[in-house]
């Protein structure tokens, strides 16, 4: 058995073609829209029908194998890393994303001031900025 049939049973999916490729093609390629998704999982299996692939990210989805990010004015993305309070720095020129894990130490801003009685499990930080490409074309352009 597989780590992505293990996953998939532990959530209570049956293992399917569909869902493993769409496993395989986030734990290759984190960060990737539908579209995306779509065109690497049917360059291995052309007879899977997108609306099976929407399907499959859904699934995914809601049971926690599987991460759905939309960082402000990009589109969604999805991404296979799961189960840590992970965040993202994302290129406001080419809209690259990249992992960044938790900060440490003293985070007095991932520390809700007033948690108004909530529970809270997560904070979600977007750092944008300019990823190494862009700034270099940018500089060599000047």
């Amino acid at each position: 058995m597989t780590d992505f049939e293990a996953q998939l049973r532990a959530v209570s999916l049956r293992v399917t073609r569909p869902r493993l490729a769409v496993l395989t093609a986030l734990h290759d390629h984190p960060h990737v829209d539908t579209e995306t998704v779509i065109a690497l999982v049917r360059a291995e299996h052309p007879a899977v029908s997108h609306q099976t692939i929407y399907d499959v990210l859904r699934a995914l989805t809601d049971t926690g194998l599987v991460r759905r990010i939309q960082p402000a004015g990009a589109t969604a993305r999805y991404e296979s890393r799961v189960g840590d309070n992970h965040h993202h720095v994302v290129c406001r020129t080419c809209g690259a994303i990249a992992d960044v894990d938790c900060a440490v130490g003293h985070t007095p801003c991932l520390t809700a001031s007033d948690d108004h009685g909530f529970v809270i499990d997560q904070a979600e930080v977007v750092y944008w900025g300019t990823c190494p490409d862009c700034a270099a074309t940018t500089r060599t352009s000047h």
